[in-house]
């Protein structure tokens, strides 16, 4: 068979496992194995359930090398972390030169780059590839994003772009950029998928707590957001959640989950590589925020007995003014959150010499993946505009949709704060466009503060060089 009709999958999981089925039935050949007895005996029940023949089960890396042709790739779906590592060590001595290792998991862009450096010392390609989308994106199509050397993408491509999810017509699938680009991409992606997801968390409990709506009234309300151009995948899902009923008491289920939220790490590992880059992500890092202070329940439970706020009533404020003013903000929010995170991407570029386009980036996040949105088509043509474009909030549309957001944004975070209710995703999105979009900021204090202690000296906006003073 030919090396672009089969590929090895590593890892048997609920993301591995469905990518295994994709493929499959793109008529590809996968030999499929995983090192825990109780993963394979799982997905051997599938196999025999489905009676699918394109996937071969074997038991042990040996094997999974004797079934493939020339040149090899392997698909590796584990933990990120050591568990990554244990199995290059296991694969890398079966494997000849120009055989193709890819890291599908949620690894840290450092660690990709260092893997592909030695891999590459020993003849060995390696793709860190971001897939977005979930477990029904890996069953059905996911958006992927491959980072490494051309060569190797090649040897997967047919593969990769066969089963990733398709918009127009086109795979959101792309080689974005060499070694770790792929899962910094990905990282990226799931900072972003942070900060919209607080604002819109945020959006929700402003409707039930401050215009006092029901729950169907709720998912009424986001379900025509979702006509309008907050049109994305975690606004529709928010419609069903707020819809659905707890199997327990018939109450809203949504009541009934605990308000803490996990994290795997990637919007932590966000905020880190935008700090290093000095690119001003402050939605995003404040959802990282959000969660860490949203686990501190019993902390919370306590302190709400002894620290005193203002009343929640909103005399003035109107159910179907406040929708409306709340989808302005979450518009704003949205925008906002995409322009950090372009922003970071951009820069990290730069500084790895990637040569990333941020209108693929764009188009490949347009289906398949948790952020796919219709601000996708507005960003894939602002970047396509002006390749050099700076900041996405001055690009093409985005300046007339931000102006039309001004209104019931600022009303909906002053009502927030006013009432008590913590926006910090929406406050920080608006402090965001309000501070990049200033020509005169209020660092010269800072700078002046640093001299008078520190002699760090300061520039002026009258002449050049550096100065100090004797304050």
């Amino acid at each position: 068979m030919s090396s672009q009709k089969s590929i090895g999958i590593v890892g048997l999981g609920v993301m591995g496992s469905n990518l295994a089925l994709n493929i499959s039935e793109k008529s590809f050949h996968v030999v499929a194995y995983d090192p825990w007895e109780e993963a394979k005996a799982r997905f051997s029940s599938t196999l025999s359930a489905e009676d699918i023949q394109q996937i071969s089960l074997v038991g042990s890396p040996e094997e999974v090398v004797k079934n493939l042709a020339q040149p090899r790739t392997i698909l590796i779906m584990v933990m990120a972390g050591e568990p990554v590592d244990a199995v290059i060590a296991e694969f890398t001595p079966l494997l000849g030169p120009g055989d193709t290792l890819i890291d599908g998991g949620n690894s840290h862009y450092l660690d990709t780059i260092d893997r592909e450096r030695a891999l590459n010392a020993r003849g060995l390609n390696f793709i860190g590839l971001g897939i977005s989308g979930g477990e029904e994106g890996a069953r059905f199509g996911p958006s992927l994003m491959a980072g490494g050397a051309k060569v190797a993408y090649a040897n997967s491509r047919a593969i990769l772009e066969a089963v990733a999810a398709k918009f127009d017509g086109r795979p959101c699938c792309a080689l974005v950029g060499g070694d770790g680009a792929g899962h910094f991409v990905k990282m990226i992606h799931n900072g972003i998928e942070y900060g919209i997801m607080q604002v819109i968390s945020e959006a929700y409990v402003l409707l039930r707590d401050l215009c006092n709506m029901n729950h169907e009234d709720m998912a009424e309300v986001f379900d025509n957001w979702n006509t309008t151009e907050l049109s994305s995948y975690l606004v529709e899902i928010t419609t069903d959640i707020l819809r659905h009923k707890d199997g327990f008491t018939d109450a809203p289920l949504i009541e009934m989950i605990m308000d803490k939220a996990g994290q795997k790490g990637t919007g932590r590992w966000s905020s880190e590589a935008a700090l290093a880059l000095g690119i001003p992500t402050p939605t995003i890092t404040e959802a990282v925020f959000s969660r860490a202070l949203a686990a501190l329940k019993d902390e919370r439970v306590l302190a709400s007995t002894v620290l005193e706020g203002p009343d929640l009533r909103s005399e003035n404020w109107q159910a179907d003014d406040a929708s409306e003013a709340i989808r302005q903000a979450l518009l704003g929010a949205f925008i906002a959150t995409y322009a950090q995170g372009f922003a970071v991407i951009e820069a990290a570029g730069r500084e790895k010499g990637w040569a990333l386009d941020l209108s693929v980036i764009a188009d490949i996040w347009r289906d398949g993946c948790v952020i796919r949105s219709g601000l996708l088509d507005h960003i894939s043509r602002a970047y396509k505009a002006d390749g050099n474009l700076q900041n996405l909030m001055c690009g093409a549309e985005f300046p007339a949709l931000l102006a039309n957001t001004q209104s019931g944004w600022r009303q909906t975070v002053c009502e927030a704060v006013s009432r008590g209710i913590p926006v910090p995703g929406l406050n920080s999105a608006l402090s965001y466009y309000d501070g990049y979009r200033s020509e005169r900021l209020s660092a010269n204090m800072i700078q002046a503060q640093r001299d008078y202690f520190g002699a760090h000296t300061y520039e002026r906006l009258d002449r050049p060089g550096s100065f100090h003073t004797k304050w």
